[in-house]
Parts: C-alpha cells; structure tokens; sequence
C-alpha cells in the first residue's frame, strides 16, 4: 500500500494548482524556494534535512513529506534521516515524536 506516496502525488499535484491560480506570487515563492535551498555553505541535502525537521515541529504532513522525499533525492541516508528527526523530537517534544513517527513512517514506504 503506498498511502505516502500518493499523499506526495497529491500534494505536487496541488502544487501546481496553486502555481498557477496564484500567478506571481506562486512563482515568486518557487523561486525563492530553490534559492534558499541551493547548494551553499550549508549542502542542499542538509537545507531539506533542516526543512524537515521544521515540518515535523509545526506539524505539517504535507511539507514533511515533501521535504523527507527531497532529502531522499538528495541522498540523505536513513540514519540521516533518523536523526533529523531526533532532533525535531528535542526542539519540540511530544507532538513532533508523533510526527517524527509519520516521517519514518512515510521513509519506510519512500525508501523501497
């Protein structure tokens, strides 16, 4: 069953929407979105590592899953991705072990 993997589907899909319903300011906002997140002194693996510690600690699915499947692509391994999430847990507690939990999760499923 692939449930995280057509929540993603879904997501990117309304990206797209949005993208285009929103006009400049959509396109303005995935520009600013690749910058911040290219290679720099900080590699952008670790830019989406951070992201997704972010997600889990305001507890937003979608931008967990996105950012998890970007760190992926980039090549974060799982222990990486494992201690992001550990991480998240000590910056926020009990909501984001819950989430955390989603994203190893959602990992387990993106992984295969």
């Amino acid at each position: 069953m692939a449930k995280y993997q057509d929540r993603l589907d879904s997501i990117k899909k309304n990206y797209g929407t949005l993208t285009k319903a929103s006009g400049e300011v959509g396109k303005d906002f995935l520009a600013m979105h690749a910058a911040a997140l290219e290679d720099g002194a900080i590699s952008h693996k670790n830019k989406e590592l951070m992201c997704l510690c972010v997600a889990i600690s305001i507890r937003c699915e979608g931008c967990i899953l996105d950012h998890l499947n970007n760190a992926i692509e980039a090549g974060a391994a799982r222990e990486e991705i494992v201690e992001a999430v550990n991480t998240a847990i000590l910056m926020s507690g009990g909501p984001a072990y819950v989430y955390g939990g989603t994203a190893l999760e959602a990992m387990d499923e993106l992984l295969k």
